[in-house]
């Protein structure tokens, strides 16, 4: 039976997933491959219309203005950006400091540590869903879940932990006894490092993990963005949703862990967001993760800054997507018999104050367009 009977509680039963057959990412056929399909920052970009390249062109000079003054520049960013290849596009943004953050959901995630890993990226969800295999893979689920468990028990963030795994090409396992002396001792004094030990602890005693060095290889990692994030001490977060993500399949999967990770994330991407009067924040195919967590973490930094005697209002929102949308967001919000009403990032954004642009446009030729007229911009 794949179901387990609680003996506390309300009596609901609840899914074994250890009784889920894992398989090897070998046994998968994938979509992407991150040689054959990741897109170069060098590559030239397809031409966008006039309306368009002189919205992209606006973008530049806000972005330009917002580090003349030292203001934060976030890029969010859903999976497809990552399963489109542009990877090193981002890269690129980090690499020349043009970007103060990156944030994406656990899609994304784990679509870069796939890529990292193996090369390839992208299952086939319909036929495996039916043959009850979409998800089950061994080397994702342990792998990234571990890396989460581990960062949560050093007090990394979600990305951080799976950027460091990814150029690290590993992570170093703490002993089943240290971890219960630190379980202990801190118990009285520190109660949320002893909860984050013991939970790892469970970890290492259930999979029977030998302490030291764990190595990883991931041949692939220069196309990672997490990795070359980490590398470059740039903040990349995660803001997984329970229960979205393959590697919820994985019986190593601990909320705990995976709570402490993205809860830390979340505050950093506030703590940014707080900065954001005369700032830019760039959302590439999110429609979801990336308006949900900005309308929470701006409606904190407003509460901060008007107790302070100040206002946010000078920000500057550039929206990527390729639905298409005629309404004019400067007019307000249109009527609920308007489909545009119900493009939850423009409806979001178009309530956080300040200008909010937007552009239907593949996420390939955006990112490239923007890469390439700001190289012109600090290359002059």
């Amino acid at each position: 039976m794949a179901i387990s009977q609680k003996t506390n509680g309300m009596p609901y039963p609840e899914f074994d997933r250890f009784a889920v057959k894992m398989e090897p990412l070998s046994a998968r056929q994938n979509k992407q491959q991150i040689e054959k399909d990741h897109v170069s920052p060098d590559t030239e970009p397809s031409a966008l219309s006039e309306a368009a390249s002189e919205t992209v062109q606006e973008l530049v000079q806000r972005v330009v203005t917002a580090q003349d003054n030292h203001r934060p520049v976030m890029v969010a960013f859903g999976a497809h950006t990552i399963k489109n290849g542009l990877g090193p596009v981002l890269l690129r943004l980090v690499e020349r400091g043009w970007v103060t953050h990156l944030a994406t959901n656990g899609a994304g995630v784990i679509h870069d540590w796939e890529f990292a890993y193996q090369g390839k990226s992208s299952e086939h969800v319909g036929p495996l869903v039916e043959a009850g295999r979409f998800g089950h893979w061994q080397e994702t689920g342990f792998s990234i879940n571990l890396a989460l468990n581990v960062g949560a028990f050093e007090g990394l963030g979600y990305g951080e932990s799976i950027g460091a795994l990814i150029e690290n090409e590993g992570l170093q396992i703490p002993s089943a006894e240290d971890l219960e002396k630190i379980a202990v001792k801190e118990l009285k004094h520190h109660a949320d490092q002893a909860a984050a030990a013991a939970d790892l602890l469970w970890v290492v005693r259930r999979f029977q993990l030998e302490p030291g060095w764990m190595s990883i290889p991931h041949p692939w990692k220069k196309y990672s963005v997490q990795a070359g994030a980490f590398r470059n001490r740039v903040p990349l977060t995660g803001h997984p949703m329970i229960g979205h993500d393959i590697i919820y399949n994985h019986p190593m999967n601990r909320g705990a862990c995976l709570g402490r990770a993205a809860e830390r994330d979340y505050l950093i991407y506030a703590e940014n967001v707080s900065r954001m009067e005369g700032g830019v924040y760039i959302s590439i195919g999110s429609a979801v993760m990336s308006p949900m967590i900005f309308e929470k973490s701006f409606s904190m930094a407003q509460n901060i800054a008007i107790q302070r005697g100040k206002h946010i209002d000078n920000h500057y929102i550039f929206v990527n997507d390729l639905a298409e949308c005629s309404w004019d967001w400067s007019q307000g919000e249109p009527p609920e018999n308007n489909p545009a009403y119900y493009l939850r990032y423009n409806k979001t954004f178009s309530r956080m104050q300040g200008t909010l642009r937007y552009l239907q446009a593949d996420n390939r030729d955006f990112l490239l367009n923007l890469t390439h007229r700001l190289e012109n911009h600090f290359d002059k």
